[in-house]
Formats: C-alpha cells, structure tokens, sequence
C-alpha cells in the first residue's frame, strides 16, 4: 500500500471519498482512464463487503449448512448422519482468517498495481466554505466521489441505548452462543442471521412489524416464513415496539398489544443507515434525503456540480455489486466527461437463506402499480425434477409477464439453490424474452434452472402432463 499522507504539492483528479468496494471501483475506473487518483479511506481498508458483510455471513452461513444437511439426511431411506459444533469459536476464527485473506488479496494488496492511484488514510469532510479536507488540511482535487458505505440502523426504541445490543457486525464475532436471541427485524439480513444462530443452536424469535420479506412477492415470503418455523424459529408479527429494557435475566421488548418477547440476547437487523453525517454534506451544496442518503442525477452527481456519489451512501440498491457498478459508472462520468447513466432495472437481488430466495425485474403488484396488465405463473418445486431427486422440494418459482404480449417483466425464485438461476431469468428479461420463448429454451435436465423453463411453459400449460424433457 502506498503512503498514508498526502503527498505535499501534488493535486488530484479525482479523490474519492471512502475504500470499499465502491471507493476502489471508482478509483480503479478513474485510473484506467488516466486519471491521478487520491483514493481516502478511514480506518480498515475494504468496507462493509469483505470485512463485516457478505463475507463473514456467508462464511457462517455455509458452516452451519452442514448442520442443517446432517440433520436432514433422514430423508433418504436407510441414512442418518449427525452433526455438531464442538468449538464455535474456531469457526469464528477460520471465518475471520478468511476475511483478512480477502482483504489483503482484493483490497490493500491491488493498490500497488495501480500508479495513478495514492491511498491516503484520513477522515475527509468538507469545511465551512465547502472545500475537501483530510484530517481539517484543504485537499487538493479537481473532483471528488463520495463512497463512505453504511452503517446498521438503530431504531428509536425508549430505552434501547442502556442494552448490550448486537449487530451484524458484532453478531459475526460472537465467539460464545448465546441460548437464545430476539432479531429484531426480518429483511435479509435479519432472515439471513436469524437462519445462522437458530442452525447454531440458538432458540431464534424473529420479530418484525411487516412479516418475512415483505418486498417479496407474497407467494415467496408466506413459503419462507413456514420453513423458517420448520427449523423451530419463532416468528413474532408486531404492531409496534414500546420499550426495551435489560437485567441480569436478558433482554425483555415490550411491543404493543402483546406479551413482552424476552431473551439473552437482541439482534438489531432493521436497516443500514448511509455514511454522510459527518462529511458538512450543506458546506459543499449537497442534499440528502430524510434517512441520510446523499441524491444524485442518473448519472451519479449531486447537487455540486464537482462531487459525484455511489454505493450504500446513496441509501439505494445496497448490494456490493451496485456500488461497484455505479461508482463505475460516477468515475467515467467525472473523469472521462461520459454520460453513463444507472439501471437498475434488471437488477438481480439474492438473500441467502435456506432456502435461498432471489429476484429480478418486476414484481406482480410492481407490475400492475406501472401500468402493466399481468399474467403470473407460480410453479411449486415439486414440479421440478432436480429437487425431487433431491428430496427436497422447499420452495417455488414465480414468473410475472405481460398479458398482451407475454413479455416477461420479473421472476423470483424460492429454492435450495435459486441463487445460482436468477441470472438466467435476468438474461431473458435483458432479451426481452417472451414465456414462450424461455418455455422453448433447451436447458439441462435435472438442474434447478430448468424450474424456469417449466414455469415459463406454466403459463399456458400443464407441466404434470408432460414427460420429463418435453418441450
């Protein structure tokens, strides 16, 4: 990594504000293209992504898959299989050791490969008269990205700041289990970490104000929350939260209408809040919206004609592979004097429960709020051959199209592993394919991607009436 100061009588191009997955893509970007980059980061390298995001959740969550696979080995006739944790803190410890394998691999060690580009390690706001500084010194740079990422929220609860709350980031590296846990909040990240620490064994309450996934379709969401309960986790439906308190018996939430939820422990999953309270964001002439995040233009610029912003600060889209893509976008637009403008249209999204749910495009009720008059087609998993032969047959596949022209608008997949088709759906709605035309579409037999095939032919047809491979 290069030096942490900065260099005295050098000025920038562009200096980008904040070094995690939107920061080094902005920095990269605008280094490629020519540009001289001050890349400014503020304690660890590498963001929220690799250090206590996607990462680490998946590392545990993959971990205590194979609890959950011992566990479910009964059903096939004539096996059974155990399995147990012997020493959670070591899965901890390889967890963490695989993070800063990461984070020196796809962070600090990538910088050396780039001669445009100076790290700088400092706190960067901007001053009265709405000049960048570093460390209160006036920083020297042509334009600026903003790409300080996020935070967890916490919500406004009476008496919330005297409990010992967890996070998702402290919750990642608990090296004891607790015997029992409140999430608080039912999104991914609170479907994601609630799945972890029950498989642990840990007896989970998940506790929400709009059910399991409430962005979902309702099909997707309804399925979930039954196999959610399956795995003996408790799933608490709330009006509202009173107060919260702490002794030496645990946490007790007090919601409304209702008996208190008590436990050891209480999990904030309720959001992310973007990192812009601290920049003098009014100094420089730049808005934010009520929950923080800075507004841009389609083409990533805010209000000041000189700073562009991507990634989580933005309060949209806050998946690691959209900060990438639109700071990408913002360093080409800032230094290359390009027009590039965000779409998220066809933006695929996973949250990796168990099993897994992944979307892309339009939902039913998105669809028909647009204009669209809608067909659907919801295919259960038993008619898919792959997670028959699995004896595993949790979840569902739903295709939204259009009614005249049988264009598909969106699809979302509830399946062990749906993850890894999304993509295909997202390829047939960026070719404007009909569902006639993904029905026709050869796909192997016996994988979970055929799912999409039989659900595009669901529209019009009968599955259970076909062979196996028919067309």
């Amino acid at each position: 990594m290069k030096d942490c100061c900065t260099p005295k009588g050098k000025s920038y191009d562009l200096a980008v504000i904040g070094a995690g997955s939107a920061g080094f893509s902005a920095a990269i970007t605008a280094a490629e293209a020519g540009a001289r980059v001050a890349l400014i980061g503020h304690g660890t390298i590498g963001g929220t992504c690799v250090n206590i995001g996607c990462v680490p959740s998946k590392a545990l969550i993959r971990a205590v898959e194979s609890l959950h696979h011992a566990r479910a080995a009964s059903r096939f006739d004539g096996l059974e299989a155990e399995a147990r944790i012997t020493d959670w803190a070591a899965t901890v410890a390889q967890k963490q050791a695989l993070v800063e394998e990461l984070r020196g691999a796809k962070y600090a060690d990538v910088l050396s490969r780039y001669e445009g580009i100076d790290y700088i390690e400092g706190r960067a706001r901007f001053d009265a008269d709405g000049q960048l500084t570093v460390d209160g010194d006036v920083f020297p740079a042509a334009r600026m990205i903003i790409a300080t990422g996020s935070r967890p929220h916490v919500p406004r609860i009476p008496g919330i700041e005297a409990v010992e709350t967890l996070d998702s980031t402290s919750a990642l590296e608990m090296t004891a289990l607790p015997a029992s846990m409140l999430v608080l909040g039912a999104g991914y990240i609170g479907v994601e970490l609630a799945q972890i620490f029950a498989r642990a064994g840990v007896a989970v309450t998940l506790v929400s104000r709009r059910g399991v996934l409430p962005e979902a379709e309702p099909e997707v969401s309804r399925a979930l929350e039954g196999y959610l309960e399956d795995e003996g986790i408790r799933l608490a439906r709330v009006e509202g939260y009173e107060s919260v308190s702490q002794d030496a018996d645990g946490v007790h939430l007090q919601v409304t209408g209702a008996e208190p939820l008590r436990a050891e422990r209480l999990l904030l999953a309720t959001g992310r809040v973007p990192n812009s309270d601290d920049l003098n964001l009014a100094a420089a002439g730049i808005a934010v919206d009520a929950r923080g995040g800075i507004g841009v233009d389609a083409l990533m610029r805010t209000a000041n004609e000189r700073v562009w912003a991507a990634g989580d600060v933005t309060g949209r889209d806050q998946f690691v592979y959209m900060a990438a893509y639109g700071a990408k976008l913002a360093a080409r637009n800032a230094v290359a004097g390009e027009e590039r403008a965000y779409d998220n249209s066809l933006m695929p999204w996973v949250v990796f429960s168990d099993p897994q749910v992944a979307g892309v495009g339009l939902s039913e009720a998105q669809a028909q709020a647009e204009g669209h008059e809608v067909v659907t087609s919801v295919l259960p998993l038993d008619a898919v051959p792959r997670a028959l032969a699995a004896r595993d047959t949790r979840g569902l596949i739903k295709l939204v199209a259009e009614a005249g022209t049988k264009r598909l608008l969106g699809a979302q997949i509830l399946a062990p592993e749906g993850a890894d088709s999304i993509q295909t759906a997202a390829m047939a709605l960026r070719a404007g394919l009909t569902y006639e035309e993904l029905g026709d579409t050869i796909m192997p037999y016996l994988t979970t991607v055929e799912g999409l095939k039989l659900a595009a032919q669901t529209f019009e047809k009968d599955v259970a009436a076909l062979s196996c491979c028919a067309g």
